[in-house]
């Protein structure tokens, strides 16, 4: 800060015999002027002085006791608490012209006490209007996917950039977080509709690959029985032992080809 800055000028020949005069006064009506001299100040709170219109040239003061001077000095509150700063829904054309609305949450809180009453009218105002043009103009270059699949990252962009902004106010912002983004019923449905047929091609190529690598066993099995007549036959056996306990039905059973040749060679025979 320059040597020209108002924290830095003096108040003045006449201030400083108004001064004067104000704590003459006080020390004539000691003890009753205590009471109007002496304030408190919360342990969330901190108060910035006025002496005849100026900012005090230290810092703001408190918590604790802090002493007034009667006529000449005023002091303003300051609360050091987070605030919870609520976005309203906004409604935004994302890059990709889809129409949203948006919502979201601000915690800040003021760090410098003189910085937020001297440098801006009302501070908490003016950071909830920067909150809702900055999560318009930063959403708007984002695209549909990008704002539902990147919420934190857009969010820690949204904070960096109030942070910087509210600096010279005196303001830290803690947190940003983006609540809730509405879409059209509309685009609901399509999106709706593109996940389900997503997923049913994916189920079918699951369903293709699960039929290729069943060919590819039923293939090494016929392999494997073509060698053993007697393995074949235990194979029906065990399709008969299996059919049997499941359903009580009719069961074909399947006979090789060879038995009623041998059977009609006996019957040529005789």
């Amino acid at each position: 800060m320059n040597n020209n800055s108002p924290l830095r000028e003096g108040i003045g020949v006449c201030g400083w015999i108004l001064v004067s005069i104000s704590f003459l006064l006080v020390v004539i009506t000691f003890p009753f002027s205590i009471w109007a001299c002496i304030k408190v100040v919360r342990e969330y709170e901190r108060a910035v002085v006025f002496r005849l219109g100026r900012i005090l040239p230290k810092k703001s003061k408190g918590p604790g006791l802090i002493l007034i001077l009667p006529c000449t000095d005023t002091f303003i509150r300051v609360d050091l608490r987070t605030v919870t700063c609520t976005i309203p829904p906004q409604e935004i054309l994302t890059k990709d012209a889809v129409t949203t609305q948006v919502d979201g949450v601000v915690y800040y809180r003021i760090h410098s006490a003189v910085s937020a009453v001297a440098n801006v009218t009302d501070v908490h105002s003016a950071t909830f209007l920067l909150a809702q043009t900055t999560l318009r103009n930063v959403l708007g270059t984002r695209s549909l996917a990008q704002l539902l699949a990147g919420r934190e990252e857009i969010a820690h962009g949204i904070q960096d950039i109030l942070d910087s902004a509210t600096e010279q106010w005196g303001i830290k912002v803690a947190r940003v977080e983006i609540k809730d983004i509405r879409i059209p019923v509309a685009m609901q449905r399509t999106m709706a509709a593109e996940a389900e047929a997503a997923q049913e091609a994916k189920a079918k190529v699951v369903a293709a690959e699960g039929e290729r690598n069943a060919s590819k066993a039923l293939k090494q099995a016929s392999v494997v029985l073509a060698d053993s007549t007697a393995g074949l036959q235990l194979r029906y056996l065990q399709t008969l032992t299996t059919l049997a306990a499941e359903n009580n039905s009719t069961i074909v059973f399947p006979l090789p080809i060879n038995m009623f040749e041998n059977l009609g060679q006996k019957n040529r025979g005789g």
